[in-house]
């Protein structure tokens, strides 16, 4: 229950940012065009709210809110930014919007449509400004990503085991090794692209078309990766059989930590330890040694311990009794860099931005070339709602974890927004493309059913999201 409310609490925390921002980038720029914006809400707020203000109106939680008249409205002219605005949060967390005047947007609201255009109404302005008001919510979701990115590697750096260093190789998944990646294969290059850092270099080797590696130290070896290889590796991390997704860096069991009293305690075991074998069974890479511990629930094995003693290694062997639960009652290594020669490198300030930009657009380019895998049926069946969202969030607050998926969920929220539907910023932007091109506007009836359509699309898919996740859930 800890870990749901964990992983809860850090998706409702980046999901309100996200939409704070993106709604933020769209009520900055109609009042930058002098057009007034109704209302700003953080979620949406069908027949009642959570909150609501309005300045020197009203401040309080739920109840109606009185529909204002102009009168009762600050003047256009008196340049007020904020004033003219109900700034609220609804109960429905599923978005956010601006209800901007004189548009067709979430509010449907077509009686005021019906009404002369006003000049500071959205449909009164020119149609370069229509459209940096309809962007300005995606642009404003990508700087938040590459102010997020360049804020991470400016205070953490970054520091990674090139491909190169990893003298054991990698750990291959089993859909991994199925097309062909042998354990201990070293990553060289994807589609002919050199490959160095794992950060980027994983998603490179999942979206190629063929990936080389160096085999046994010596052989060069060409792998195809098929087209819905992304979606396999998918399938198989959502399954209860997998315990890596795709590949991770192999290195010894080496051991960090003894509980007192656990059988490693009192078998001898030392902090520094590399577990080589177990039962006469070589255990070279942690996965191995987690492999063959399994199984072994309240044994007592015998294992193969190498220990350095100066500038020499002595191998002991030790008898452990196991827990119920095949557990040492040891801490073991995870940081690859522990083990290889790592590069670190550290950001001053006007040095992260390029970094910042480089990264989200990284984040941008993958993503994008990821969506080709939902038209597949394959991709169709591994789509996920909240619970697939919250489940990427560690089980532990990680405030560095925490920024790293909210800037790449900010990404992801630019791109679908731009996406050429009705009801998101990119239909919005088509139909105003369809204006400039044929020099007249779409007629405002036909704005509302597309407004109508889209958003009956995009609630259907909501639906579908959210019911694959219950789905999976009682697989």
């Amino acid at each position: 229950m800890e870990t749901f409310l964990i992983k809860a609490a850090q998706l409702i925390l980046a999901f309100a940012i996200l939409v704070i921002i993106h709604e933020f980038g769209h009520f900055l720029f109609a009042r930058i065009f002098g057009v007034r914006v109704e209302k700003f809400y953080i979620f949406f707020d069908p027949w009642t709210e959570i909150f609501k203000w309005r300045p020197k109106k009203y401040f309080g939680f739920f109840g109606k809110t009185r529909k204002l008249k102009d009168a009762d409205k600050v003047p256009e002219n008196k340049k007020s930014f904020w004033r003219n605005t109900e700034y609220g949060v609804g109960w429905l967390p599923l978005g956010g919007y601006c209800k901007i005047s004189g548009m067709i947007d979430e509010s449907m609201d077509t009686e005021q449509m019906k009404q002369p255009a006003k000049e500071w109404e959205f449909r009164s302005k020119p149609a370069w400004q229509r459209l940096l008001i309809m962007i300005a919510g995606v642009l404003f979701n990508f700087l938040l990503a590459i102010i997020i990115y360049a804020g991470i590697v400016y205070a953490t750096g970054e520091k990674y085991v090139p491909f190169r260093e990893a003298k054991m190789g990698m750990q291959y998944s089993g859909e991994a090794r199925k097309i062909g990646f042998r354990n201990g294969d070293i990553p060289l290059m994807a589609d002919g692209k050199t490959l160095d850092n794992p950060l980027e270099g994983r998603l490179d080797m999942i979206q190629a078309s063929n990936v080389t590696v160096l085999r046994n130290g010596k052989d060069t070896v060409n792998i195809a990766i098929p087209k819905n290889f992304m979606m396999t590796l998918d399938k198989e991390l959502k399954s209860d059989t997998a315990s890596i997704s795709f590949m991770a860096y192999r290195f010894p069991a080496r051991i960090t930590q003894i509980t007192p009293g656990e059988g490693a305690a009192k078998g001898g075991i030392l902090v520094g330890d590399e577990i080589v074998a177990i039962n006469g069974t070589a255990t070279p890479t942690l996965p191995d040694f987690l492999g063959t511990l399994a199984g072994h629930e309240n044994q007592t094995v015998r294992l193969s311990v190498a220990r350095r003693n100066g500038e020499k290694t002595d191998t002991l062997l030790k008898n452990v009794k196991l827990s119920a639960s095949s557990k040492l009652g040891v801490g073991l290594e995870v940081d690859p860099s522990k083990f290889y020669k790592f590069e670190s490198k550290q950001y001053g300030i006007f040095e992260s931005v390029p970094r910042g930009i480089e990264m989200g657009t990284d984040r941008l380019v993958t993503y994008a070339k990821s969506m080709k895998q939902v038209f597949t049926k394959e991709g169709a069946s591994s789509i996920g709602g909240f619970g697939a969202i919250g489940s990427i969030f560690p089980e532990k607050w990680d405030w560095i974890a925490f920024w790293n998926i909210a800037a790449f969920l900010s990404v992801a929220l630019a791109f679908m927004n731009i996406l050429p539907i009705p009801a998101l910023d990119g239909g919005h932007v088509l139909f105003l493309l369809y204006e400039v091109i044929f020099r007249r506007k779409p007629s405002e009836k036909f704005l509302e059913h597309a407004q109508m359509v889209g958003m009956i699309l995009l609630i259907a898919l909501l639906l579908y999201a959210n019911g694959m996740d219950i789905v999976r859930l009682f697989k």
